[in-house]
């Protein structure tokens, strides 16, 4: 898998930015942003990496595991193993039965007035937020340069389809065209998308066709949006 050099300033590299204890004597970890476990395979080769430390990268492993898997059975609708189309979801399902339990404990059925049958899901927020906000974390550092040491104003996630039409227009960045937002710094990684349009889709740079997309832009503050499987949207705020 093809390594991205980092666009960052070389006193940014000097602690990691889930702990902010400093990097040197530490064991490290080159970590995919976003988590390659949120991909399909084959992913795509040349997933961006920042370097944090090995504590961290092991510390998230389970929040990941139930995150992806949840997801995974949102989607399929079911936590039978066979009906997932995430492998590593799949697996996880297989080797644990306590995690299956507790994700078919959070599924609930119920009859719409016309008599279908709908699913209701309820995630471990805390669980989802985490994953959420270490990937943001690693999306500011790769593209701006920016360790978000402090902690952020919000994390959100919201189903796209639950979203109104203007919501999601202004989710999408489709209410900002024509807009001055704030340029990245010159020599930035997302400077260098938006004069090349490397990976980039509007304000969205694309990780994997339908599967995960994300933006880092400088307004306010700081604030990360993802989308996953076209599915669950999210968004971390960091203010000035």
């Amino acid at each position: 898998m093809q390594k991205i050099e980092q666009f960052v300033d070389e006193r940014q590299k000097s602690w990691c930015i889930h702990c902010t204890r400093p990097l040197a004597g530490l064991e490290t970890n080159e970590d995919h942003v976003p988590s390659k476990s949120l991909l399909a395979k084959p992913r795509p080769h040349h997933l961006p990496i920042v370097t944090i430390c090995r504590e961290c990268n092991t510390g998230f492993s389970l929040d990941e595991q139930y995150a992806v898997t949840f997801l995974s059975c949102v989607l399929a609708g079911s936590t039978d193993p066979e009906k997932q189309a995430n492998a590593s979801a799949a697996r996880a399902l297989a080797d644990s039965a306590a995690l299956r339990a507790r994700i078919e404990s959070s599924r609930t059925e119920y009859a719409t007035q016309g008599g279908a049958t709908r699913i209701l899901w309820k995630p471990d927020m805390d669980r989802m937020e985490r994953v959420v906000l270490k990937n943001a974390r690693g999306h500011a550092y790769f593209e701006y340069g920016e360790p978000m040491l402090e902690a952020p104003a919000h994390v959100r996630l919201l189903p796209l389809e639950s979203m109104t039409a203007t919501e999601r227009d202004d989710f999408e960045g489709l209410s900002e065209v024509g807009s001055l937002a704030p340029w990245p710094e010159v020599g930035s990684r997302m400077m260098t998308r938006l004069a090349t349009g490397e990976d980039m889709a509007g304000q969205w740079v694309v990780v994997q066709e339908g599967i995960y997309r994300y933006s880092v832009l400088q307004a306010g503050g700081l604030r990360v949006r993802s989308v996953l499987s076209e599915y669950l949207a999210t968004e971390v705020q960091w203010e000035h």
